[in-house]
């Protein structure tokens, strides 16, 4: 771990302490070296200092936008809050890390990378997953040249929740649905290793009885070289499949999640020993020119969330040259993934293949 590039902490303002917000956001801050979590805006201040007794709990975002000792704001909050809590962040001259889904619709996308070259700001999303041990190995193993050009990329994340719950992802309304919650995670990872599509299939669906978002879906990205990108996730799946890369030398398959989540909800401090390691590495599978198969289980890099918020720290201490391997997700690629959720939409719609705007 690279330690702070500058004397003073950059202090923090977490803006949402629901599940997010306390257990990814919260922890992951506090752990990152040159940032101090200083504000926890929140409608619950005794749940925010049964945990953070040492934290400024205030109920409404003024405080955090008035504050000159703040340097970058992070949103957890319902997903139709963050383009406007974004909006005025950046207005603010604050940094700014959002959490998934960037924005509910594109327009609103748009509108704050156009507003963030305007201000000269900041503005990241957190597609953590991309940090995943699992993802970082397909990543190792592609710029290793493991794996030939890929020809179909499945990334599944399907989980066995049959009963719905009380709470806003699974209610009706504006970004709610597993769409827009895994979504943004597996369209990320897509474009990171495909690069853009040019036209998507989707199947977005309500399975579970008494749902009111929806909990299912399935979708086929199509690139211009003829590959293909499967995305699917759901809640009813007794599935642990991750993984499926097919490629002109072989593939890649991966079972299991990475463990930072179950880590992070046992209160386990990011970044100790063992951190993100996997505990069901994948196989790569490699085919020669004369039919014969070998199988290797690989135990890739671990996973590592604090290389996001390090990234992020860095960039907001003015650092010139963020390394690779943690650099904060770019507005562009952000964008784009709010292309591809606003094209699923519109797919699973009208039962068709949408073509992406360029």
């Amino acid at each position: 771990m690279t330690a702070a590039v500058n004397a003073s902490p950059i202090n923090v303002a977490l803006v949402g302490y629901g599940y997010a917000g306390r257990t990814f956001h919260a922890p992951l801050i506090r752990a990152t070296p040159g940032l101090s979590l200083h504000t926890v805006v929140s409608s619950r201040p005794e749940a925010v200092y049964a945990d953070l007794p040492d934290v400024r709990v205030v109920a409404d975002v003024e405080a955090v936008l008035a504050d000159r000792a703040i340097g970058l704001m992070v949103i957890a909050t319902p997903n139709a809050l963050h383009a406007p809590l974004a909006r005025r962040a950046l207005e603010a001259g604050l940094a700014v890390v959002v959490d998934k889904p960037f924005t509910v619709t594109l327009a609103e996308a748009r509108a704050l990378q156009t507003l963030s070259a305007d201000k000269g700001g900041f503005i990241t999303v957190f597609h953590n997953r991309a940090w995943d041990a699992d993802f970082l190995t397909l990543q190792q193993l592609i710029r290793d040249k493991r794996l030939g050009r890929i020809t179909r990329f499945e990334s599944h994340f399907s989980r066995f929740r049959p009963q719905v719950r009380d709470r806003w992802r699974e209610r009706p309304g504006p970004g709610a649905g597993i769409w827009y919650d895994l979504g943004p995670h597996l369209v990320d990872q897509a474009l990171r290793v495909m690069g853009r599509p040019v036209a998507l299939s989707a199947d977005i669906a309500t399975v579970r009885t008494g749902g009111g978002a929806d909990d299912w879906f399935h979708v086929v990205m199509r690139f211009a070289d003829d590959s293909r990108a499967i995305l699917h996730a759901d809640m009813t799946s007794a599935s642990d499949l991750r993984f499926v890369v097919e490629s002109g030398t072989g593939g890649f398959v991966k079972h299991g999640l990475d463990p930072q989540e179950d880590a992070l909800k046992a209160g386990v401090t990011p970044g100790g020993p063992g951190w993100g390691v996997d505990p069901r590495p994948g196989v790569l599978t490699t085919i020669d020119a004369d039919g014969r198969r070998t199988e290797e289980i690989v135990q890739g890099p671990p996973g590592d969330y604090l290389a996001l918020y390090c990234g992020v720290r860095d960039v907001c201490a003015g650092v010139l040259s963020v390394p690779d391997h943690r650099r904060p997700v770019p507005l562009d690629r952000a964008v784009t993934v709010m292309a591809v959720i606003e094209a699923g939409l519109l797919s699973a719609r009208e039962r068709r293949e949408v073509v992406l705007e360029e």
